[in-house]
């Protein structure tokens, strides 16, 4: 079995801890900022368990929750089933966590083993917000009749709540590696892999 399929103990249960921590960011539903902006916390949990976890244990404990939604749980935002939101037009935002989880896990695994808040943030924009986004506009285009740019533009009520999201996510992330190093293994690309690809 390939390294990365290989999962200890200790792993499993820091994977099954962040997706009940998904589940629980969920539990509050929608609620708004200032100006009526709305906000739901499960992409933050999504965020944090990438930058925390890592990509391996990262992306477990968002397919735990996954599998767990659409088996039947009503554990998304609103009390959702994973099968009532993959039937909904927003489908491709909940496919999204994903690859959003996998995007923050590898690229903060480069950056280990010092975490950077700065360059935490903007990893977490483009994973849990950039991405997400792409698949949730993907989504919404197969699902319905609405344009490249309509689909985009919808989006654009969610972007202050979700860079809320990926600062703290970050500030999280920090203060944990900060009090607990070693959670994430850094991934390094060997010298001699340019090399021989050079050759």
């Amino acid at each position: 079995m390939p390294g990365f399929l290989k999962f200890s103990i200790n792993d499993l249960t820091q994977a099954a801890v962040f997706a009940a921590l998904i589940v629980v960011l969920g539990l509050p539903g929608q609620f708004n900022l200032a100006g009526g902006v709305p906000i739901t916390l499960q992409t933050m949990g999504v965020m944090m368990a990438g930058a925390i976890l890592g990509p391996k244990k990262g992306t477990a404990a968002v397919v735990l929750f996954m599998v767990l939604a659409i088996a039947g749980l009503p554990i998304l935002a609103g009390f959702r089933t994973g099968t009532m939101a993959l039937s909904s037009p927003t489908a491709g935002y909940f496919v999204g966590f994903l690859p959003g989880v996998i995007v923050i896990g590898v690229l903060t695994a480069f950056m280990m083993p010092r975490y950077n808040l700065w360059l935490g943030i903007g990893i977490n924009l483009l994973g849990g917000v950039l991405v997400i986004y792409a698949c949730g506009v993907a989504g919404l285009m197969l699902r319905t009749d609405i344009s490249f740019t309509a689909a985009v533009t919808s989006n654009g009520v969610f972007v202050a709540g979700d860079v809320i999201k990926a600062v703290l996510a970050a500030l999280v992330a920090a203060a944990v590696h900060r009090g607990r190093p070693g959670l994430i293994h850094p991934l390094r690309i060997r010298r001699s892999q340019f090399t021989q690809t050079a050759e």
